[in-house]
């Protein structure tokens, strides 16, 4: 089967749902299947080899600007389209991404979401033209729903079965202004019709697009991601490993994943003298969006005299991040939001580490899943404090949930289950 898989593209950052789709784009050539990945808005940045070799970009992200600010640029040659979508141009581009705010994105969102009634349709015109032709496909599957807007055309102009991933677009579209998000719901009811199966990555976020989006429930399915393991260990770790114990994060170092939550709960740790000693190490995205926010944790540390104990590790890649991994005793990302997943989860597990997570959104689903961690109360430092130090002065119980976790992740979590249960959805 012929599968194209539309993915955004960061440009300039490591980001969760491109390495998804990439994994399950790989894993279903694996089984046999002739899928590909495209880019849309800006390239993207892979800790993998690339599912998407050569495929052209669409919706390039300065054009889809431009166009929306601009009549002119809705009518010009397609020449000087691709001079700005070339790669020189949406590298600039993609330096600046994540400087602009939900707030500021209402109107081209909306707009994005009317599909061939917005201002973009240009991009539309020419992405359906080579779905049709050239991207012939069997299956074309939207990364997100804020793709959803193309639905309708790529299933008038190509007849294929048209999936839609739901993987964390709430966030974001309940932080647009008023009118825009209603406008920016309604439109994602609306072309939900032309939609053929639902594949939400978790129960939690299924049921809430079902009832944000008034999304039909016999189309929605869940499939839970998975991770490609080539490169992580065989078994799990030492929980005694290392001597001094060690607090991770790995996720984007924002506010919305709670890293100034962890900071507080370490402080609280260090000030309970209970533990002798702590260290914390921090791993994730980061752009320069991000900058003023790692200071203000960076002296909030520095005022405590821990901030020697603390290191942070922005964008590193896949080898790295294994070997981080690897380092710790225990992993939390307590994200202060409805998390629709949490791939961070996974790669823990996959090392043998146990987790502490907040008991919301996704986190308790997975923990009741695999076994491979502790819940606690959501947004209270004072309480994630708590379970660390739990975890971490009782190494029998942190041995038990990381290679419970450990053994999840291999038997039921890999990509190959991913592409599996994504090729069961469709059918069932």
């Amino acid at each position: 089967m012929r599968i194209i898989i539309l993915t955004a593209g960061t440009g300039s950052y490591y980001c969760g749902s491109c390495m998804r789709d990439n994994a399950l784009a790989t894993a279903l050539r694996a089984l046999g299947h002739d899928a590909l990945l495209v880019p849309l808005y800006l390239p993207m940045r892979l800790d993998e080899p690339s599912a998407g070799e050569d495929a052209p970009i669409f919706y390039g992200g300065v054009n889809v600007y431009l166009q929306q600010v601009s009549a002119l640029f809705r009518k010009t040659p397609r020449w000087l389209d691709k001079l700005l979508d070339s790669p020189g141009v949406l590298k600039q581009a993609g330096a600046r991404v994540g400087m602009t705010t939900p707030d500021q994105l209402g109107e081209i969102t909306l707009s994005m979401l009317r599909g061939e009634n917005g201002k973009q349709v240009k991009e539309l015109d020419r992405l359906t033209d080579w779905l049709a032709s050239d991207g012939k496909a069997d299956l074309i599957c939207l990364s997100n729903a804020l793709l959803i807007g193309m639905a309708p055309r790529i299933k008038a102009r190509t007849g294929a079965q048209v999936v839609c991933t739901l993987q964390g677009e709430d966030y974001f579209m309940e932080s647009l202004p008023e009118p825009d998000r209603t406008g920016c719901w309604e439109a994602l009811s609306e072309c939900a019709k032309s939609v053929d199966r639902f594949v939400a990555v978790s129960h939690y976020y299924a049921e809430r697009m079902q009832a944000l989006g008034k999304l039909p429930e016999e189309r929605m399915r869940v499939v839970y991601n998975g991770i490609r393991l080539d490169g992580y260990p065989s078994s799990p770790k030492n929980p005694l490993m290392p001597s001094i114990p060690t607090i991770g994060y790995l996720a984007r170092l924002n506010p919305l994943k709670g890293l100034h939550h962890l900071i507080e709960a370490y402080i609280l740790l260090r000030k309970r003298g209970r533990l002798p000693k702590v260290y914390l190490r921090i791993a994730g995205t980061k752009t320069g969006a991000d900058d003023s926010y790692l200071e203000a944790l960076k002296d909030r540390l520095r005022h405590e005299g821990v901030l020697e104990e603390v290191e942070f590790l922005p964008n590193i890649p896949r080898e790295e991040k294994i070997a981080f991994l690897q380092s710790l005793s225990v992993l939390s990302v307590p994200a202060t939001y409805g998390e629709s997943f949490g791939l961070y989860l996974l790669e823990a597990w996959a090392v043998g580490i146990p987790v502490v997570q907040p008991r919301h959104a996704a986190f308790p689903e997975l923990i009741e899943a695999t076994g491979g961690g502790i819940l606690c109360e959501p947004d209270s430092p004072e309480a994630l404090a708590m379970a660390l130090e739990a975890l971490l002065c009782n190494a029998e119980e942190a041995q038990e949930k990381g290679a419970s976790g450990f053994h999840a992740i291999h038997e039921r979590f890999t990509v190959e289950a991913m592409a599996k249960s994504f090729l069961d959805a469709l059918a069932n």
